[in-house]
């Protein structure tokens, strides 16, 4: 990976640790998805954070980029077989934010 890990749940965590790695590795769930499709799956990152954090999610093996030979070249996104083996971890860690957010919720006095 990028840097130096020192524990399994750090090196866990910095997979998914980029804003919109998550989002995106979410997007790719339902299959594969060309560049403009995750953009407009997201709106919020711009193009270049888009890139960047998809090149980080290629190179720690999780995103396979496919190019395809024409003019315009297309290029689609998905999961690679190891990515998918992620799916449980983000799900569970998804089911987790969720009872937090809620739990969070409730802990705030009505405004």
């Amino acid at each position: 990976s990028h840097t130096e890990q020192r524990c399994p749940v750090e090196a866990t965590l910095s997979v998914v640790g980029g804003k919109w790695k998550a989002v995106i590795f979410g997007s790719l769930l339902g299959g594969t998805k060309r560049f403009h499709e995750l953009q407009q799956a997201l709106t919020q990152p711009t193009r270049k954070v888009l890139t960047e954090q998809l090149r980080e999610l290629e190179s720690d093996g999780l995103v396979v980029r496919t190019v395809y030979p024409q003019v315009p070249p297309k290029v689609e996104y998905s999961l690679s077989e190891y990515g998918k083996s992620f799916i449980p971890v983000l799900k569970t860690m998804g089911n987790w934010g969720f009872v937090h957010m809620e739990r969070s919720r409730k802990a705030q006095p009505d405004v």
